[in-house]
């Protein structure tokens, strides 16, 4: 099992940046792709971004693209959402999620956090 939790949310005016960190418990989480996801109130949870076990791929939702970076440091097991150009539409509650295969789907990721609050002003 992978225990995750998120940190790095908050307030931040348009434009801003931020860094979302995603802590991951357990031995294994070399072995496990890791997915960004999001949440806006009344939507439903969409995919930010997603990184291969070893980091040598990514994926991005093309709303993110260009604006965001995912990494990860296997060796602190932690997964990493590097936030810049930030929209008022970037607002939501942002999750982090892992599991073996790599994939931009939410339905197939088996562990998730309990998510953090990001909020864009304009």
């Amino acid at each position: 099992q992978v225990q995750l939790v998120e940190s790095g949310g908050g307030l931040v005016q348009a434009g801003g940046s931020l860094r979302l960190s995603c802590a991951a418990s357990g031995r294994t989480f070399s072995s496990y792709a890791m997915g960004w996801f999001r949440q806006a109130p009344g939507k439903e949870r969409e995919f930010v971004a997603a990184i291969s076990w070893s980091g040598g791929s990514t994926l991005y939702a093309d709303s993110v693209k260009g604006r965001f970076t995912i990494s990860r440091d296997n060796a602190k097991n932690t997964v990493y959402l590097q936030m810049n150009s930030l929209k008022p539409e970037d607002t939501a509650v942002y999750y982090c999620a892992a599991d073996p295969r790599y994939s931009r789907t939410f339905r197939q990721y088996d562990y998730w956090g309990q998510g953090t609050q990001v909020t864009v002003s304009s």
